[in-house]
C-alpha cells in the first residue's frame, strides 16, 4: 500500500471515530422541565461539523485556505452575490465594510465628519466602526414591534454631510429595504446592511444581505449558522470587494489566489512600482490601505460548510418556533407588545422579542426574573438606546428624531429563543412558564 493510500485509510478511520465520539459525547441530553435551561441560542450541529473540523486539522492549513474559499463561494451563491469575503467575526465585518468606504481608491471616499444614518436601538458593533472611522452616527428612532429603524423618519435625518445609511435587520426581522434603497438612490447614499442577525431572512423574496452596496454577516454560536467566531462581508462590486480584501489582509494590495498559483504567486508579483522607488517591488508587500489581519481560519470554514448546508432547515425551524410562541402569547397582547413585521418580509427569526406595556401590572424586571428563575434564558434587546451605554455617551453624534420608541426598548424589551435547539418539549415548557407567570398578575 502506498503512503497516500495509507494516509487516506488512516484519515477515514480517524473520522469514523470522530463520528462515534460525537454520538457518545455531544448528542443532546434529555430535556428535564424546570432543571434544564431553555437557552435563547446555541450551537446546533452533528458529527458532520466535528468531522469536517478534524479533517481540516489533519491537513493543518491553519489560516485562510481552500475551505474558506469554498465556504465563501457557497455563501455567495446562496445570497446571489458576486463576492463574499470571510472575516474573523461579524464585528470585524462591520469594521471592514465601513473602512472600505473610506478608501482613497474610491472616486469619492467618505471623509472624517461625514454622517451615517443608523438606529439608536442596536448592537454596539454597528456603531463602533462609524466612530472608529471618524464618521458621525446620525440616530433615528425605531418602531416598537419590529425594533428596526423607522423608515418613515429617514428623510428627517438627511443633511449635506450624509453619505451612508447603515441598517441592521434586528433579530432577523427584515428592514423595509424597498424604502431604504429608494431613499439611498434619491440622496446618493451608500447602503450597508448589517445582516448579522438575519441570514436566511428575505424581503420581497430577496435574501437579506443582497440589497446593500456592502453587507455583513456573523457566524457566532447564537447566530443562524456558526463557525465559532467568524463573519463575512458581501458585495456585488468588484472594486469594493478588492478594497475590503486588502483591509482584511493587513492593507496588502495583492489579490492572488495563493492556493492555486504556482508557488503561491502570480507571474507579476515583482512588477509593481512604489512611487519614488526606481525598481519593481514585491506585490505581497505592497500596501494600499491601512488594514488589519481579520481572516477566518480554514478550521472555522470547515465547520461553516456543513452548517451552511443546514441553513434552510435551521431557518424553517426558527420560523416554526416563532409561530408557536406567537400563537400562544397573543393571548397576552393586553400587557405585552408582540413582534410585528412587514408583509413583504419572511423573517428567519433570531429570537422572539417582547416589550412589557407601560399599563401592565408588572415590569420587565418582574417578567425577566421569573423566566430566568424557571430556567428560561433571556436577553435584553442589545444596547437598548446606545447613547445610554457608558462607552457611547460621549461620542460625536447627531440625534435626527426624538428617540421615544428607542427609550421604550431600553426600559421594557427582552427576548427569548427561537433557535433550532428548542424542540416541542422546550416550547411547551416555555409557554407553561408564561402561563403560570400571567396567572399571578392578570
Amino acid at each position: 500500500m502506498s503512503d497516500d493510500a495509507r494516509i487516506l485509510k488512516l484519515k477515514g478511520e480517524i473520522l469514523a471515530k470522530v463520528g462515534e465520539y460525537y454520538r457518545l459525547a455531544h448528542q443532546d441530553r434529555p430535556f428535564v422541565p424546570g432543571t434544564s435551561f431553555v437557552n435563547y441560542g446555541g450551537r446546533v450541529y452533528d458529527e458532520a461539523e466535528l468531522q469536517s473540523a478534524v479533517d481540516a486539522i489533519l491537513d493543518f492549513w491553519l489560516t485562510d485556505g481552500p475551505r474558506a474559499a469554498d465556504f465563501s463561494a457557497s455563501l455567495a451563491q446562496y445570497l446571489g452575490l458576486a463576492h463574499v469575503l470571510t472575516v474573523n467575526s461579524g464585528s470585524s465585518a462591520n469594521l471592514v465594510a465601513l473602512t472600505t468606504l473610506r478608501s482613497r481608491q474610491l472616486d469619492c471616499p467618505l471623509e472624517p465628519g461625514d454622517e451615517v444614518i443608523t438606529p439608536a436601538a442596536t448592537f454596539p458593533t454597528t456603531v463602533a466602526p462609524i466612530v472608529q472611522n471618524g464618521l458621525v452616527p446620525v440616530f433615528v428612532d425605531c418602531k416598537l414591534g419590529t425594533y428596526n429603524i423607522d423608515v418613515d423618519l429617514l428623510e428627517s435625518a438627511v443633511s449635506e454631510r450624509t453619505r451612508v445609511i447603515f441598517v441592521p435587520h434586528i433579530l432577523g426581522n427584515p428592514v423595509e429595504m424597498d424604502v431604504v434603497t429608494s431613499f439611498a438612490a434619491t440622496h446618493n447614499l451608500y447602503v450597508v446592511e448589517d445582516t448579522c442577525d438575519a441570514l436566511g431572512s428575505t424581503f420581497d423574496g430577496i435574501p437579506c444581505g443582497a440589497f446593500g452596496d456592502l453587507s455583513t454577516f456573523s457566524f457566532y454560536p447564537a447566530h443562524h449558522i456558526t463557525t465559532g467566531e467568524g463573519g463575512a462581508v458581501g458585495t456585488n462590486s468588484a472594486k469594493l470587494h478588492h478594497i475590503a480584501h486588502a483591509i482584511r489582509d493587513w492593507g496588502r494590495d495583492c489579490w492572488c489566489d495563493h492556493q492555486s498559483t504556482a508557488g503561491g504567486e502570480c507571474k507579476r508579483r515583482f512588477d509593481w512600482e512604489i512611487p519614488g522607488l526606481n525598481e519593481p517591488y514585491d506585490h505581497r508587500y505592497y500596501f494600499t490601505e491601512i488594514g488589519y489581519n481579520l481572516k477566518m481560519t480554514d478550521i472555522q470554514a470547515a465547520i461553516g460548510i456543513p452548517q451552511l448546508a443546514k441553513l434552510p432547515e435551521f431557518a424553517w425551524t426558527r420560523k416554526r418556533n416563532f409561530q408557536v410562541l406567537y400563537n400562544d402569547l397573543k393571548a397576552y397582547e393586553e400587557v405585552l407588545v408582540l413582534p410585528s413585521w412587514s408583509p413583504k418580509a419572511d423573517p428567519a427569526w433570531f429570537a422572539f422579542t417582547i416589550a412589557v406595556r407601560e399599563t401592565a401590572p408588572f415590569t420587565r424586571q418582574d417578567l425577566n426574573t421569573y423566566l430566568r428563575e424557571h430556567k428560561v434564558e433571556t436577553r435584553y434587546l442589545f444596547a437598548g438606546n446606545i447613547l445610554h451605554q457608558p462607552g457611547y455617551r460621549d461620542i460625536q453624534h447627531r440625534i435626527a428624531t426624538p428617540l421615544v420608541e428607542t427609550n421604550r426598548v431600553l426600559k421594557s424589551a427582552l427576548f427569548i429563543g427561537t433557535y433550532p435547539g428548542i424542540d416541542e418539549a422546550r416550547l411547551d415548557y416555555v409557554l407553561q412558564v408564561f402561563q403560570d407567570f400571567m396567572a399571578q398578575w392578570i
